[in-house]
């Protein structure tokens, strides 16, 4: 087990070798894919060899590198086109490139393999997902349920990074086998305003509780006068964040070489054992009368982890220049993702001590994936084409327009070229299609029946060198 001071360390180099903001994910919070290879091919990763980043969906691929070393440096650019539409006003809000939280997001690839003999092992640093939104604080988002603007930020940035350990294991000719074990770092900043109705939706349904409900209710008015309620913890910095956690994640995968030009490939990765994420907070209550009461806290957000994936993938060499390449896989969000859990408690001034909890309601579903790539080698150029389709794992009437994870559709190209045969540099693009979702609103997720748009851009540039 490695102490968690040198974790740190480890992480720290590996944010600092790219400038980034984080990784806004394409299925849920997930990436599509890791490493040139895989992304240039749909993000098909399981039972073909796809370079030192093969250790993030199958180590046992590991065993279908070359003997020897290999070291990736990359990094993944994404840009993001999303729009969320008041469906009433026809109010539009849309992120802001501007600060050192927010886009274009930048996030490192970089990974070490040693293969000798039977055994392989490997080591790497990847953002495994993540999400980005700026909607600055004069957008229709930040007007409380009496329409008047609150000047409060509407904006969120989670990062997840994933630090793999990884073996693989030759058991015979056809049969390898591999795991890893993943320490991981999540960091989130959120500012969230909820209207006065949404706070009372949530109460309705038992979400919301704690010491500081009753204070808010000897606010003038009682909850009838409560405009909005924001809450807010956040560091604009390029890697801090407002509530972070450590935690661990396993994996396990295997390939079998059906015949000489087809292999088939399986993997499981566990759901991630994340600390629960603390930092600061503010909580701010806008009250009809009252103004806005900023009250400053300590911020918790309970049980917030990533899913568990089962990957299949098959692999078939047309001939010595054609490789096509297919993953089918099942991300299980629904265990993972049921509610955001918040608690809250002031610790400054009169109010020192006093709690909230609130459970913003998600309801994720299980998300199926297909993905589908291509391969083609000539002299020193390989060139790779592929696409891939999930399932809606989102419940429109859940959405949140911080958390607008929506896309569905992919379709990506890429190449590689050999410098020599120890120098390789490769190029992906992926571009998520358009997805379109709307909230009907009045309730705990939306007071407006809001609209949100869509779609974006992923470009990979990397370098591998074997030794």
């Amino acid at each position: 087990m490695i102490k968690q001071k040198t974790t740190k360390q480890i992480v720290t180099a590996t944010l600092l070798a790219a400038v980034f903001g984080t990784a806004h994910a394409t299925d849920v919070f997930r990436l599509e894919g890791f490493g040139p290879i895989s992304k240039a091919m749909g993000g098909t990763a399981t039972a073909y060899d796809v370079g030192p980043a093969g250790m993030m969906t199958n180590p046992a691929t590991l065993s279908l590198m070359s003997q020897g070393s290999e070291l990736l440096l990359g990094v993944d650019m994404i840009t993001t086109d999303i729009k969320i539409t008041d469906q009433t006003t026809g109010q539009t809000a849309s992120p802001s490139s501007q600060g050192n939280n927010r886009g274009p997001y930048l996030a490192p690839e970089i990974a070490f393999t040693q293969r000798s003999g039977k055994l392989s092992l490997g080591v790497g640093a990847f953002a495994q997902g993540g999400l980005g939104t700026e909607y600055g604080s004069s957008s229709f988002l930040s007007q409380t349920n009496s329409g008047a603007n609150s000047n409060l930020d509407n904006s969120s940035r989670l990062l997840v990074i994933d630090i793999p350990f990884a073996a693989s294991y030759d058991v015979n000719e056809k049969l390898s086998v591999g795991g890893s074990v993943d320490v991981m770092w999540t960091g989130l900043n959120l500012n969230l305003l909820l209207g006065g109705s949404q706070v009372g939706s949530l109460a309705a349904g038992n979400r919301v509780d704690g010491t500081l409900v009753p204070t808010l209710a000897s606010l003038p008015g009682g909850f009838a006068g409560l405009d909005g309620a924001h809450l807010s913890f956040t560091k604009n910095q390029p890697i801090g964040s407002g509530a972070d956690a450590w935690g661990m994640d396993e994996r396990l995968g295997l390939v079998y070489k059906l015949t000489q030009d087809t292999t088939l490939g399986a993997a499981y990765s566990f759901k991630s054992q994340l600390a629960d994420l603390q930092g600061d907070a503010t909580l701010t209550a806008i009250n009809l009368t009252a103004g806005a009461i900023p009250v400053q806290g300590k911020i918790t957000l309970r049980n917030f982890q990533m899913p568990a994936v089962f990957n299949l993938g098959v692999s078939h060499h047309l001939n010595d220049q054609v490789l096509l390449t297919g993953d089918v896989s099942e991300v299980f969000w629904k265990d993972a993702m049921k509610d955001i859990n918040v608690g809250f408690v002031a610790n400054r001034g009169p109010l020192s001590g006093q709690t909230l909890n609130i459970l913003l309601p998600q309801n994720y579903s299980d998300q199926t994936i297909l993905a589908l790539g291509v391969a083609y080698k000539t002299g020193d150029w390989t060139l790779r084409g592929g696409a891939q389709v999930a399932s809606q794992a989102l419940d429109s009437n859940y959405l949140l327009a911080v958390i607008p994870a929506t896309p569905t559709k992919h379709i990506s190209g890429g190449f590689s070229y050999d410098f020599s045969k120890e120098n390789t540099a490769h190029f992906a693009y992926s571009h998520a299609f358009q997805e379109t979702m709307s909230n009907p609103g009045g309730n705990s997720n939306s007071v407006a029946p809001i609209q949100t748009t869509h779609s974006q851009d992923n470009f990979v540039l990397a370098y591998t060198r074997r030794f």
